[in-house]
């Protein structure tokens, strides 16, 4: 009997390294993910040691990483020199993500503009600009649409306007500097002027373009995060005067809308 129980397997030590090398596997991931968002907008690429010391480890580790993302693509080499940038497996899987989140966004987007009869945009932020990547035309005689693909401003338009909210005012001013270009005589062109009314939209959640972008239109825009996490915006553009009537109801049906699609992102990962 005893000799059977010195070859029991002693299973509190095999826990123990389960425990301890899921706790590495996750570790690598991390470190891994570190490099790829260093990486990010590096079109030029950075050295092994560059990478290093923006994510604070060893350059053996960071080789060792590196080696590992090459072989899948995820970075590849950007000089003779040994520079590395992000790969075309990146470029790859993020398009599939971001097709993925414009489906899943589609019919919250239809079920606004039903509601509304008004057009309704969506729009990813793209540094200093807004590129529209979806819309739904509203059934209004007279409406507004703006091609798939174009880019607006952030500082003069609604939706623009709900992405800067989310930052703080120094971000801001790093992002888009002090001054602006006059759109129209409604256009905020200091960065006080524009604070003063980001302030508001932080409070309510929602900020409005009031002719600023273009004479004759105006806007209601919110934004969130995608299921990458990256800040897009949901927009209604509609004529003025129209819009002045009904302003309160945008903003509550917008909001409504956000809310909705949120909660269908943590229900979409819970499941």
């Amino acid at each position: 009997m005893k000799a059977t129980a010195r070859t029991r397997p002693n299973l509190k030590s095999q826990d123990l390294k389960s425990q301890v090398n899921h706790k590495s596997q996750v570790q690598v991931i991390a470190r891994a993910a570190s490099i790829l968002r260093a990486l990010e907008d590096q079109t030029a690429g950075l050295s092994l040691g560059q990478i290093a010391q923006r994510v604070d480890l060893a350059r053996s580790t960071v080789q060792r990483i590196v080696a590992a993302l090459e072989a899948e693509k995820l970075v590849i080499a950007a000089s003779p020199a040994g520079r590395v940038r992000l790969g075309p497996t990146i470029l790859r899987l993020a398009s599939s993500v971001r097709t993925d989140f414009v489906a899943v966004a589609r019919p919250f987007l239809v079920k606004l503009s039903h509601e509304l009869r008004e057009t309704v945009d969506l729009a990813t932020v793209k540094k200093d600009h807004l590129g529209f990547t979806d819309q739904v035309t509203g059934s209004q005689r007279l409406r507004t649409v703006s091609a798939v693909g174009e880019t607006f401003p952030l500082y003069c338009t609604a939706n623009g306007k709900a992405y800067l909210a989310e930052l703080d005012d120094d971000a801001v001013m790093r992002l888009i500097g002090k001054t602006f270009e006059r759109r129209t005589p409604k256009t905020l062109t200091r960065l006080a002027d524009l604070i003063k009314d980001l302030q508001q939209v932080r409070q309510t959640g929602v900020a409005f373009d009031h002719e600023e972008h273009t004479l004759g239109i105006c806007a209601a825009g919110v934004a969130l995060r995608d299921l990458l996490g990256n800040y897009v915006a949901i927009s209604v553009p509609v004529p003025a005067p129209r819009f002045y009537e009904h302003q309160t109801l945008f903003a509550e049906r917008l909001l409504a809308t956000k809310r909705s699609l949120q909660k269908n992102f943590v229900e979409a990962e819970a499941a």
